[in-house]
């Protein structure tokens, strides 16, 4: 199971990075276009996915109260894709140093609205790929809409394929 998430992880880093290399040639007008979708534009769907994967990184840190980066983040829109790189970078390196018992330990957490939930850490690495691949299609739909025409694949065989 730990090269699967090795692998799995090691690809949402490269399709984020990927995906950030058309997104950083961005003006900030384009970036902030409201565009419909879940978030509306290109750097709120940027910040939503950062806070996520931030978030789910600091739960299997054990951290009792994640704090969210893009909550109220005024930085600049290329700084922003840059961190989301950044923590997904983080992500793979810890499955890399996970032991097989860190991987399959069970981490309890309590939402926003005091939900208290458990999930396996195995199934937590699942769904942040998971929920990031939603959301950078949801970017390709933006960018095209934006008249993007080179816009990457960042499909899971297009990462084989190169590594």
């Amino acid at each position: 199971m730990k090269q699967l998430l090795q692998k799995y992880t090691a690809y949402n880093h490269w399709a984020n990075n990927e995906i950030v290399t058309t997104l950083l040639k961005l003006t900030p007008e384009q970036s902030e276009q409201d565009l419909g979708g879940s978030f509306g534009t290109l750097r709120d769907t940027v910040l939503h996915v950062w806070n996520a994967e931030s978030t789910w990184y600091q739960r299997l840190l054990l951290v009792e109260k994640p704090i969210r980066p893009g909550d109220d983040y005024i930085g600049a829109f290329q700084d922003a894709c840059s961190a989301w790189v950044r923590q997904s970078k983080q992500l793979a390196e810890w499955v890399v140093a996970a032991t097989p018992a860190r991987l399959g330990h069970v981490v309890a957490f309590t939402r926003q609205k005091n939900e208290h939930y458990k999930m396996q850490v195995e199934d937590i690495l699942m769904h942040v790929c998971n929920h990031s691949t939603f959301h950078r299609g949801q970017m390709v739909h933006m960018l095209r809409q934006l008249g993007i025409k080179k816009v990457p694949s960042t499909d899971f065989n297009r990462y084989t394929n190169k590594n």
